[in-house]
């Protein structure tokens, strides 16, 4: 048994390392896997972004790849994290190559000084919050890992019905009168790149937290930039809608993405409005915007998929009234030791 670092860069060994990731991903979840498809996946690996470092492992055995493993070093915050990702081929379970690729990862974040180590794992919805009892979440919790918060899957089929959302804009379009919309799809215009970036950086810490550590990532344009340029190359597109405030700056955002490779589906990055201008259901009147210009431009997509932690009751109620239903938990969770840093 022996664990290879894998270079994206050599097609044939991340097309074995993809092959195993994506095997592990969908196994026993059906349509409800959200793994990235190999180019994507490719693109994204083969990245050279300031912000983070991304390593890849697999560990074989008699020639044949067991399980593989990756590895991200936030460079600009976070600096004490590390997010780590274990998926073991659903024929060779139950044999320890999880946990020896996962002591291997527990070791490389020991060396970078590296003392909050976050994993992830999905679970169906009818599993407690917490994944109890479900092989993911247990592999994680008896290696010393605990649950910090539960984030639901939600599906939302398209197209919605035209009365839906012309009642669910005049509903809301009292309450933001002082504020404008504004769509675009692609990259973000220079105009507001700055501001969405900065929303972009803060959406998760901005978003419930439960018990996880975690920072607000930096808001750099250069890295967003550069990030917009390796999510073209992936396939993908952005479909975004913006609320503009009085003065000029952007109060929040929410964008939709879609994929050459992945027909048929679309994804809910994110959707942030600032704290200072809530209460005027601008995010309803973002969300609701947004998908209907998205079902007018691409009415190819049949479904949407967003994940929201379980204690966001603003967002649910909105996804809600969408007719957005729960599919499947995922669990966030973490473990943290006293490494000393080299």
């Amino acid at each position: 048994m022996t664990i290879h670092e894998v270079d994206p860069f050599d097609d044939a060994a991340f097309d074995d390392w993809h092959a195993t990731y994506a095997a592990a991903e969908r196994h026993g979840r059906g349509e409800w896997s959200s793994d990235w498809l190999l180019e994507e996946s490719r693109v994204q690996k083969q990245s050279r972004l300031k912000s983070r470092i991304v390593r890849l492992f697999s560990l074989v055995e008699e020639g044949t790849t067991r399980a593989v493993a990756e590895v991200e070093f936030p460079q600009m915050d976070n600096l004490e994290s590390a997010f780590l990702g274990v998926y073991t081929h659903p024929g060779h379970r139950n044999r320890g190559h999880g946990s020896t690729l996962l002591s291997h990862l527990e070791e490389l974040a020991r060396e970078n000084g590296r003392t909050v180590l976050t994993a992830e794992a999905a679970y169906p919805f009818t599993a407690p919050r917490d994944g109890a009892g479900h092989a993911y979440a247990d592999f994680l919790t008896r290696r010393g890992f605990r649950f910090g918060i539960g984030d639901v899957q939600r599906a939302l089929d398209l197209p919605l019905e035209g009365d839906l959302v012309a009642h669910l804009e005049a509903e809301a379009a009292p309450h933001h009168a002082a504020y404008s919309l504004v769509s675009f799809t692609g990259r973000v215009p220079d105009e507001f790149v700055t501001d969405y970036a900065t929303l972009c950086a803060n959406l998760m810490t901005e978003a419930p937290t439960g018990a996880m550590e975690l920072e607000p990532q930096t808001a750099d344009v250069t890295v967003f930039r550069a990030t917009e340029e390796s999510i073209e190359a992936q396939g993908r597109t952005r479909f975004a809608t913006v609320a503009v405030g009085p003065d000029g700056r952007l109060a929040g955002y929410t964008d939709l993405v879609t994929s050459v490779h992945d027909p048929g589906r679309s994804y809910q990055w994110g959707t942030l409005v600032w704290p200072e201008h809530r209460g005027h259901r601008l995010g309803m009147a973002l969300k609701v915007r947004n998908a209907a210009r998205l079902q007018q431009e691409r009415p190819d997509i049949r479904v949407v998929r967003t994940w929201n932690a379980e204690e966001n009751d603003p967002m649910i109620a909105v996804n809600d009234a969408m007719g957005f239903r729960p599919v499947e938990r995922l669990g966030e969770f973490q473990k943290t030791a006293s490494f000393v840093r080299a």
